[in-house]
Formats: C-alpha cells, structure tokens, sequence
C-alpha cells in the first residue's frame, strides 16, 4: 500500500477508484465499503485509493469536542494495509480546507488531483463546505466532470448496523465483547514501555507500564483485562490494569500489563497491546496481601479464558 502524505503528492498518472472518510477503527461497516472498492479496483484497473483526513475533522471545527478515537494514525495505517488496497492518501485537514465549496473539493481534488474515475460513497456521505452537498450533488458533478459515482445503499451499511459511536460507547462502559464484534478485530492500544514504580515486583506480579503519546486515543474503561502482545514474533498473554491504582493511593492514570511467562527487559520498546476480555473493575483494597489474592484469581481467570480460545 503507498501512503501520500497531502492530495498534492499524489501521482496522478494513476487514475484511481475512490472513497472519502475518516475511517476511525476501520470496523466491518468501514470493511463493506472497502471491499467494494478494492473489488472495484481489481476489475477496473484503476487505483483502489482511500482520502483520509488528519487531524480528525471534529479536532479542528469543533475544538472543545474532547472526542476521542478509536485509532492513532499508525493504527489505522497498519489495519488499512491488511485490507489490500493499493492507496492511502492522508490530507491535513485545516479549516481553510473545510472552506472549499464542493465544487471546489471534487473539481480540484478529487478529478484534477487524485484523478478519480469512480467514487465509492455511503447514501448518507455528506461533503463541502458546512457539509452542504450529499449523493445527489455527487451524480450532478459526476456527469459534468465524467466520473462515475457508486452508492452503498442504505439498507447495506443498516444491516451491519454498526458505527464509530457505538464502538466509543462500548469500550466507554468497559464492553470489550462488543467493541470488538463490531471492529473485527481486538480492540488496540499502542504505545511505549516507561518504567513504573516497581509495585508490580513486590507482588510478584511485574508489570510493563504503557505510555500512549497521542491525546486523543480512547481508553477503554478503568478495570482489568484480557490482553496479548507480538513481542519480538511470538504472541504473549497477560492482564491488564487500567486505572489510578487506588490501594497505593495513585494520583495518575496508568496502563499496566504484566504478561505470563516473558522474563525480558521490556522499556523503551514500542508495543502494540489487543485487548481481549475484561475480568473486573478496577478495585480499592485494604492491604497488598488483598491485592496479591485478586491478582492471583485474576491469572487462573485470564489463562482459563486464554485456554478457551
């Protein structure tokens, strides 16, 4: 997959077959689309080719959102490069960008620069400044500018019945089941390992401590869960805490992982972590004797559920 940096950049020797959106978790209703374009692309001998945006719209219009995404950048990267589509151009979105008519976005960019000969869009797509223009303007710019437009029909995308929002919610209330039925993958979180405050060794339980440098990644509810790693290509399972650690009294919140028969010096790594299962809330206890037991029945729980997969 080529990845382009700015519609600018984008070679337009290349015609290409195209869809348009932000694709935050590329979960199975972004998958239906996908599919059909790359599909497409196959039998057209045009370029499968995906207009993505960063930072997220909703960053830069509405900036006290406070939306969190399902994705970094790099995650999505990574998911979109499995699906075998040929292009992903990244354009940096800026309100002097979301000023441009929708003529403008589609003479322009689209047909002058990405050189599109069809469009692969939801019924519900809607582009342009404030959002104006829908499906219907889409067809009247595709007979002007010759291009064809295809339209993934409503009752398609409802039977997946499946979106961003909902996801956030799920992972919001700690439902992992969910979110990860509905992505099509184990929910990820990605980061570097920093050092802790060695806690984890007292209670022969030594954790790697995950720092996630983007703002703006969702973290899934404060509990403990399910997880596994690819270390250096082998898988590893674990468990995971999220949360402010409240028998020590944190005052920060933390992701923690201690992995199962791994004795390696992890800091420093980049580590990608799938989120599995959650075992429990997060819980305040009145020793770290108490502590250990939980964390005791929370390993033969986490390996009996790693046993069953």
């Amino acid at each position: 997959m080529d990845i382009v940096q700015s519609i600018a950049n984008y070679d337009k020797s290349h015609t290409s077959i195209l869809t348009i959106g932000t694709f935050d978790g590329v979960h199975i209703g972004h998958r239906r689309i996908l599919d059909q374009l790359i599909n497409n692309g196959k039998d057209s001998g045009h370029r499968s080719t995906v207009l993505t945006f960063f930072p997220h719209p909703r960053m830069v219009l509405q900036q006290d959102s406070g939306i969190k995404l399902l994705n970094t950048l790099e995650e999505k990267i990574a998911i979109l490069e499995e699906t075998g589509l040929e292009c992903l151009v990244i354009h940096p979105f800026s309100k002097e960008f979301s000023r441009l008519t929708a003529e403008e976005f589609v003479r322009d960019h689209l047909v002058e620069q990405l050189n599109a000969k069809k469009i692969i869009i939801g019924y519900d797509h809607r582009f342009g400044r404030n959002r104006n223009a829908d499906i219907n303007d889409l067809n009247a710019f595709g007979e002007m500018l010759e291009f064809e437009v295809v339209e993934i029909p409503a009752q398609e995308i409802n039977e997946v019945s499946v979106s961003s929002t909902k996801i956030r919610a799920a992972l919001a209330e700690g439902d992992i089941e969910t979110a990860n039925a509905y992505l099509g993958y184990a929910y990820m979180l990605s980061g570097t390992i920093q050092k802790g405050k060695g806690l984890g060794r007292q209670l022969t339980f030594p954790t790697a401590n995950l720092h996630i440098h983007e703002h703006y990644k969702l973290i899934p509810k404060n509990g403990a869960y399910v997880v596994y790693a690819n270390i250096e290509g082998t898988l590893k399972y674990g468990m995971m805490n999220i949360g402010f650690n409240p028998t020590v009294k944190g005052k920060n919140r933390t992701i923690e992982i201690h992995f199962f028969e791994l004795d390696q010096d992890l800091y420093g790594l980049p580590l990608r972590i799938h989120v599995l299962h959650r075992l429990r809330d997060e819980e305040k206890f009145d020793s770290l004797e108490a502590l250990q037991q939980q964390l005791d029945k929370d390993k033969t729980k986490a390996q009996a559920y790693i046993s069953g997969l």
